[in-house]
């Protein structure tokens, strides 16, 4: 699995969202995500979380060894910068 098809699995479930994906290793199996959306208002974190899984769906669970998220919402991403 390479970081564009984890990309794009994330951006088809989340629509909307911008996604950025890198692989930390090289090996297909380990990336870090940074995730802005709207969806993300009002939920705690491990809720993000879980909206991030869904989108990966069996992925998640079968091709993805790990996964280090960042998700934000528009405002929480202005705010950072």
């Amino acid at each position: 699995m390479d970081a564009k098809e984890v990309q794009e699995l994330i951006a088809g479930g989340i629509p909307g969202a911008q996604v950025e994906v890198r692989d930390t290793t090289g090996g297909g199996d380990h990336f870090e995500t940074l995730v802005v959306s709207e969806v993300f208002e009002g939920k705690a974190l491990v809720q993000r979380h879980q909206v991030v899984y869904a989108a990966l769906g069996d992925a998640m669970r079968v091709r993805v060894h790990a996964l280090a998220l960042k998700t934000l919402t528009p405002s929480e991403s202005r705010n950072r910068r």
